[in-house]
């Protein structure tokens, strides 16, 4: 049996069939019904079979439903029908927001997205489900009532909600001075900066403490700001200050934000990020288990790969760049040679898609004096790369952790998978292959966990009132296609979903994008 929608939601659908009906058969309001679905709803319980009818964006009903004269019939099938997925960490704005469109048609569902279709069709995004990103992230996104205008104007596929970031503001008020502590009196400009991207709908403060210029702020700085986000309703999300050698400080920082401003604060892509600290998966679900006992809001997300994706001077936490000592300490204990893949690289275009161990060869000399002579270039710590910094039994230890949701961090270029393969590799090899959990526990983790993780409301779970985010997949077939290897073979498309709704509108079916742009600006508390 379904549960009883609130009196509340029943008198929201009651009233849109009602204004429907009141038009006249001319007027009447067009209905989607979904039928023969096996429904999982994101909560967490057992599929079960039914039927869901939307009206306009919203869900107006779940349950044995009859066909009205007005509804379209979606046949199902059978197939599983969840909640839209919610990627609380995205980099997909990037490319999407402000696109002027593609060359026309469509990429197939298997094949790599290039520029056939118009980007702000998000196919890397829909082709797994995704109906919503939140981006700001690693503190970057600032000036929001702007952007969301200009995503208002010209909306995409999917929805966007942002984070006001700490770096860009921090960049704002003490510009190309920042290898400091902030002064009092900045730390109060920062502040009304974060105040007004608040005010705009952000949905809290995001910090990227391993990059500048936020590597340099002191903890109290971060403290004051994000109670500035808490003290307005929102949320403090963290790349936190070191994923690697001081992996255990950073993360009481982040539990010590959400313990002083009593407000709720979330990991962002948690990692062990060290051969050193392999196999200690427990021992962090342990203090995050212990923090929440405590009283703490702690949550996490993570996406299912053991190689992470930033730049290449991010390995030096101290960007002493020509420090032999730790250039050797970095190859032997963080990332090794053959374990770093160049991404992008202006001064050495030759050298993307090869790892620092080839091109250690390619230059005649030892991995270590590679890398320095790489980072004596001018602008080379900013090249991008992709390392492997993880094991996989950690990943899978912490994702299966119950507060931890699924997302991407991902983007639709360079050569990390993630973008294009991390919800589907999930639903995938992690359950139907590898049986971590269950099928209905990877959409909870991508759907209701994190819309409740970043403060979303009414989407992440399939009831009525709900935005109709959905998405039809087959459980049987469902799989990631992207990998790391040549170029392009991380832009293919994931496999298995066969029709995505945002909104009420079909943006994705039978493999290809459809053309509609039903995308939504989520502010903080909407």
């Amino acid at each position: 049996m379904f549960t009883m929608p609130s009196l509340s939601r029943f008198a929201f659908c009651l009233g849109v069939l009602l204004v429907g009906a009141s038009r006249g058969s001319a007027q009447t309001v067009s209905t989607t019904l979904i039928r023969n679905a096996s429904i999982i709803d994101g909560s967490g319980r057992p599929a079960r079979r039914g039927d869901v009818r939307i009206s306009g964006e919203r869900i107006v009903g779940v349950g044995t439903l009859a066909p009205l004269p007005s509804d379209r019939i979606v046949d199902a099938h059978g197939l599983a029908l969840a909640p839209g997925f919610i990627d609380t960490h995205s980099h997909h704005d990037r490319g999407l927001v402000g696109a002027r469109g593609g060359r026309g048609g469509a990429a197939t569902a298997g094949g790599d997205s290039s520029a056939r279709v118009d980007p702000r069709a998000g196919l890397a995004m829909v082709s797994q489900g995704v109906t919503t990103i939140v981006i700001g992230q690693d503190g970057g996104g600032s000036g929001l009532a702007a952007l969301f205008a200009s995503i208002e104007a010209r909306p995409p596929a999917v929805n966007i909600a942002s984070y006001v970031g700490h770096g860009a503001i921090r960049s704002k008020v003490l510009g190309q001075d920042f290898k400091r502590h902030a002064t009092p009196d900045e730390i109060e400009r920062m502040k009304a900066l974060v105040r007004e991207d608040m005010n705009a709908g952000a949905l809290g403060l995001s910090t990227g403490l391993e990059y500048d210029p936020g590597i340099y702020s002191a903890p109290d700085e971060v403290l004051a700001l994000a109670k500035v986000a808490g003290d307005m309703g929102g949320r403090y999300i963290s790349h936190m200050r070191s994923e690697d050698r001081q992996f255990w400080a950073a993360l009481d920082e982040l539990i010590t934000i959400g313990r002083v401003n009593h407000m709720p604060v979330q990991v962002s892509h948690i990692k062990l990020g060290m051969v050193d600290l392999w196999g200690q998966a427990d021992s962090v679900i342990h203090v995050l288990n212990r923090a929440r006992a405590a009283g703490v809001q702690v949550t996490a997300d993570i996406y299912p790969y053991t190689f992470w994706q930033s730049n290449l001077g991010v390995l030096f936490p101290k960007r002493n760049f020509a420090d032999s000592v730790e250039a050797a300490f970095v190859l032997a204990h963080v990332a090794r040679a053959d374990g770093i893949i160049f991404n992008s690289f202006a001064r050495h275009p030759e050298y993307v898609g090869k790892n620092l161990a080839q091109v250690a060869r390619m230059r005649g000399t030892s991995d270590v004096r590679a890398l320095l002579d790489l980072l004596a270039e001018p602008g080379s710590s900013g090249s991008g790369i992709v390392a492997r910094g993880m094991d996989d039994e950690d990943v899978e230890r912490l994702i299966q952790w119950p507060f931890a949701n699924v997302c991407s961090d991902g983007t639709s270029t360079g050569l990390h998978p993630r973008g294009f393969g991390s919800f589907s590799k999930v639903l995938g090899p992690y359950v139907r292959d590898k049986k971590l959990f269950s099928l209905e526990e990877a959409v909870r983790k991508m759907s209701s966990l994190a819309a409740s993780n970043v403060g979303i409301r009414e989407r992440g779970s399939i009831e009525p009132g709900y935005f109709a985010d959905l998405v039809l997949f087959d459980p049987t077939t469902v799989k990631d296609n992207a990998d790391f290897g040549p170029p392009g073979t991380a832009q293919r498309l994931a496999t298995g979903v066969q029709t995505v709704w945002v909104n009420g509108q079909v943006v994705f079916d039978g493999g290809k994008a459809t053309g509609a742009y039903p995308g939504k600006v989520i502010r903080r508390g909407k």
